[in-house]
């Protein structure tokens, strides 16, 4: 056997193998994105920046990963591409070097009541595996302690196919399949019932108003339908007898003869359980889910005291603590449980199980516990929740695709967010990250800014290169990276006070604070601190409050700005009166829609295992509405060239002129307002970026009339030049007369305040307490905590 060893010069030095260290992209024309071309180095962390809308979204999300994600789904056989989604090829002329995408975006996780924090990481099975072993007394296999499987009991004969074409038979007799689920609220730890004193005023008669459902009126056919079953409808409601009483709420479906009408009459609460409490709250009008959140009372279940686990499940315990405990334990403190656990006949799960936990206490969720519901985390923790998969990985040469990982994080817990992206690229992986915020911006080995504007004003490449290179480059990022909100020298003095005494939500400690009343009042603290809970606990359920959430706005392909807005009524209204013709011609989802693609504007063509072709129509060139809909017009425009307007242009035509539309008008200023003057009327809500549809919705809740507003976290997805025009809303809202308070982390934001409520020190069981309330200069002179010190270093005091 012999080595041969190279030693001649012109040899390569590099093996070709490891000459694939780029990304191409060439020809990218993704929504707004305008034929780009660029390198993105693999084994760095690149970051994208540029204004709301510009295309980071496009380039990165909807080219680069989703082309990885289609190409992985094609080494599937047809059979199981069947079964996954559809993915069409981004518009792009070429894409090379593509290595497998982990996408970890801000998509709320299922608000599904079911889900929880255990649940949704795998901490759950692990525990319930660990108690079916463990346990003390032994009690079954790891689904008697599942919520969410409930206990069955069969008997009957059992058959069991054998060679030949045998069947053996054996009668059973109770067998019982184990489950943890408390049959008396199934599982959700709470029990729901109607509180009657909303439904119906028993001092009026039903003829007078006393029932108090939205649409239950009697002069329609309710009204016909009461007289028909037999109730009185000029008697006091409260004077009914046990039986009217009960035909009035509870009848089970009846068939019954009205003005000789065969109709079936059913009881109040079973019809509004059908109607109303079976769909999705947030779906509902809002008269609709104002009555449903007053009518439907929320209790503990009283057996299994919220736990949602049997009895069974609950006798089960591993050192003086059953399942329910340990899933109630803040996730710090269960790890430092698990620790003292030392059995070699489980040490391999005992290893997984602590991992997982060290892996939420390292990203910064310590403060969560496993019985968390998943649709309560807000979208920064749920991004980090589906995060800790990824933190102990061996996979290496990934390419991880981040969205805005900072969003909901205290300037305190960005600097280990920022260690998180950096150990997942020295492992050997490409990062690429959709992000604002300069703390992460600094990390970045690679920088690319799109713009210069949004919408049809950005999808270029303004800058690509080094951290420096973007400061001195002149691009509307570069001039902001430096930017820095100033104290103001004078605050204003509030007008009164929104008292909150003892409150206890979560992990609030007695918390007595004055929330003052018409000025900006910023609430802040690390991740976990108490903020949302001091805020939407005490303050915001009561009158007068109107609450903008993070909460994701829902639209199909057919929703747009007009229609989400309530823009498109009286645009509707206006080109009817000036036509004499009804307003539901001039709706694509209505009377006017092109009859060939619905109102669409476009045709689906299903090809099986392929991905869906997506095509105009040819009927109405795109434009949803049929032919002589479009001969109809206002101020000398039809309506699909009034929905192709930008809320700009719009604005101007709607404010004078034959057009002149002032409700329109005040709804095109509210758009403007809050920095989407370049967005088209009818673009589809599925095109817009995350910053976006959150100012989306910020202007849609200002329309509704409260004397105060509460925000939680209004920055979230805006770039930093847009973060200035948001504070100039809110001293707006100020200054006519509007008290605000604002959840935020955003340090411009905090200066810019004239009151800071800081919570903390730290967050879960460490945190809960104010530990400053006052002016934002106060606060920066003091020094005296988290929040203190990261503004004084922003303002440079």
């Amino acid at each position: 056997m012999s080595t041969v060893t190279s030693t001649d010069p012109r040899s390569p030095a590099v093996h070709a193998a490891d000459s694939h260290d780029l990304i191409r992209v060439v020809g990218a024309r993704e929504n707004n994105l305008r034929d780009v071309s660029l390198e993105i180095p693999k084994r760095r962390l690149t970051v994208f920046t540029g204004v709301s809308g510009s295309g980071k979204s496009s380039l990165v999300f909807d080219t680069i990963a989703a082309e990885s994600q289609r190409l992985i789904n094609e080494t599937y056989s047809a059979f199981v591409q069947g079964f996954m989604p559809s993915l069409a090829r981004p518009e792009v002329d070429l894409l090379e070097g593509l290595t497998t995408a982990i996408i970890v975006d801000q998509e709320r996780m299922g608000a599904n009541p079911r889900s929880t924090v255990g649940t949704a990481t795998d901490a759950n099975a692990m525990l319930r595996i660990l108690f079916s072993r463990l346990g003390t007394p032994h009690i079954g296999p790891p689904t008697a302690f599942s919520f969410n499987v409930p206990t069955r009991r069969a008997s009957g004969v059992m058959s069991t196919e054998k060679a030949g074409g045998r069947v053996e038979k054996a009668v059973v007799r109770d067998v019982v399949y184990l489950g943890g689920m408390c049959p008396r609220c199934e599982g959700m730890g709470s029990v729901s019932d109607f509180d009657l004193t909303a439904l119906y005023d028993g001092t009026r008669s039903l003829n007078e108003g006393g029932l108090m459902v939205p649409g239950y009126s009697t002069e329609g056919w309710y009204g016909r339908l009461f007289q028909g079953i037999g109730l009185d409808l000029d008697k006091p409601i409260g004077q009914y007898t046990k039986r009217e009483m009960d035909d009035l709420l509870y009848k089970t479906p009846t068939k019954i003869k009205v003005e000789g009408v065969n109709l079936t009459y059913e009881g109040v609460i079973p019809r509004v359980q059908k109607s109303m409490l079976s769909k999705d709250v947030d779906s509902l009008q809002p008269h609709v889910r104002r009555f449903v959140e007053r009518v439907i009372t929320f209790q503990t279940c009283p057996e299994c005291d919220g736990t949602r686990l049997t009895p069974e499940a609950r006798s089960s315990t591993i050192g003086g603590r059953n399942i329910a405990d340990l899933c109630a334990l803040q996730i710090s403190d269960l790890a430092d449980w698990v620790r003292t656990l030392h059995e070699p006949s489980v040490a391999p799960l005992l290893t997984g199980l602590q991992h997982l936990l060290d892996s939420f206490t390292e990203i910064g969720l310590g403060y969560l516990s496993l019985d968390r519901p998943a649709g309560t985390l807000s979208g920064g923790e749920a991004q980090r929740t589906k995060m800790i998969r990824h933190l102990g990985s061996s996979l290496t040469d990934v390419t991880y695709v981040f969205d805005e990982p900072t969003i909901g994080l205290h300037p305190h817990d960005i600097e280990r967010m920022n260690g998180l992206l950096l150990q997942l690229r020295d492992k050997g992986n490409t990062v690429l990250v959709v992000e604002h915020k300069p703390e992460t911006i600094a990390i970045a080995d690679h920088v690319v800014d799109l713009g210069p504007l949004a919408g049809t004003a950005g999808g270029e490449i303004v800058y690509q290169g080094g951290l420096e290179g973007l400061r001195a480059g002149g691009t509307l990022t570069g001039r902001h990276l430096g930017y820095r909100a100033a104290l103001k020298p004078e605050v204003r003095t509030s007008t009164g006070r929104l008292e909150v005494r003892g409150a206890s939500t979560h992990n609030l400690r007695d918390v007595d604070v004055d929330v003052p009343l018409g000025v900006l009042c910023v609430v802040t603290g690390v991740a976990g601190s108490g903020k949302s809970s001091l805020i939407h606990g005490s303050v915001a359920p009561r009158d007068g409050v109107v609450v903008v959430d993070q909460g994701a706005i829902r639209g199909s392909r057919r929703s747009n700005p007009a229609t989400y807005t309530g823009l498109l009524e009286p645009i509707r209204k206006a080109f009817a009166k000036a036509n004499g013709v009804k307003p539901a011609l001039f709706s694509s989802n209505s009377e006017g829609a092109c009859p060939t693609c619905n109102g669409a504007g476009v045709i689906y063509t299903e090809l099986g295992v392929m991905a869906t072709v997506e095509s105009p129509c040819e009927e109405c060139e795109g434009r949803r509405f049929q032919a002589s809909v479009l001969e109809y017009t206002l101020g000398g425009r039809n309506i699909a060239e009034v929905l192709a307007m930008s809320v700009i242009e719009a604005e101007e035509f709607f404010g004078t002129g034959e057009a002149r539309t002032p409700a329109a008008h005040t709804v095109l200023d509210r758009l403007a307002d809050v920095g989407l003057g370049y967005l088209t009327l009818g673009q589809p809500l599925t095109t817009l970026s995350g910053g976006e549809r959150q100012r989306l919705k910020l202007a849609t809740q200002m329309a509704e009339k409260g004397d105060v507003y509460v925000l939680d976290e209004p920055t979230t997805g805006l770039h930093l030049a847009d973060v200035a025009n948001l504070l100039a809303l809110l001293d707006r809202l100020v200054d006519a007369g509007r008290s605000v308070i604002v959840i935020e982390h955003h340090q411009a934001v905090m200066a810019h305040a004239d009151w800071i409520v800081d919570l903390g020190p730290g967050a879960g069981h460490d945190g809960g307490r104010v530990v400053f309330e006052g002016t934002p200069a106060d606060l920066v002179a003091a020094r005296s905590t988290l929040t203190g010190e990261h503004l004084a270093a922003y303002v440079g005091a």
